[in-house]
């Protein structure tokens, strides 16, 4: 039987270390990962080592640290089949109905532009496309700010109707 101690655990540590990591390279080539799972082993041999009963302590940590690493690989594969699922999921939902091409959206909002009155669409371009305030488009067309919000409304509404009959509610 091996009884471990702090003086031997160390030795142990240092002795074993590194052919455990080379050992494990026939997993998997990320180093980080392979240590990781070989602090693992260690950790839980430390932990452990008033109820363990050890033939040989070298068979002991190359299997622990195979058995870890192949529950590391089988946990991962899983949690990628769950992200992949997950991402096929939102890509399924977004290519859904309520997604539009935005391209053809952008050109219906331009046809009903296009197809407003003239002075509408004039206070229309210059309040969404300048950013003008209702009073200064008042002020630069010699209106009233009241004639520049009645024309946006209409603006608005000619606009949502053309949509409408593209994009029903």
């Amino acid at each position: 039987m091996f009884r471990i101690t702090h003086t031997s655990f160390r030795q142990l540590f240092d002795s074993q270390f590194e052919p455990i990591c080379r050992f494990l390279t026939y997993y998997t080539s990320n180093r980080a990962t392979i240590e990781e799972v070989v602090q693992e082993v260690f950790i839980k041999l430390w932990e452990d080592r008033e109820v363990l009963q050890i033939e040989s302590i070298k068979t002991y940590l190359f299997t622990s640290a195979r058995n870890r690493m192949l529950n590391y690989i089988r946990d991962e594969k899983r949690r990628h089949a769950i992200l992949e699922q997950w991402v096929q999921h939102e890509n399924e939902k977004n290519s859904g109905e309520e997604c539009f091409d935005i391209e053809d959206f952008s050109q219906k909002i331009q046809t009903a532009i296009e197809n407003l009155p003239e002075q509408c669409r004039k206070i229309f371009d210059l309040s969404k496309k300048s950013g003008l305030t209702y009073k200064q488009i008042a002020q630069q067309l010699n209106i009233s700010v009241k004639t520049v919000e009645t024309q946006m409304g209409i603006a608005l509404r000619k606009i949502r109707g053309h949509l409408s009959m593209f994009y029903p509610e």
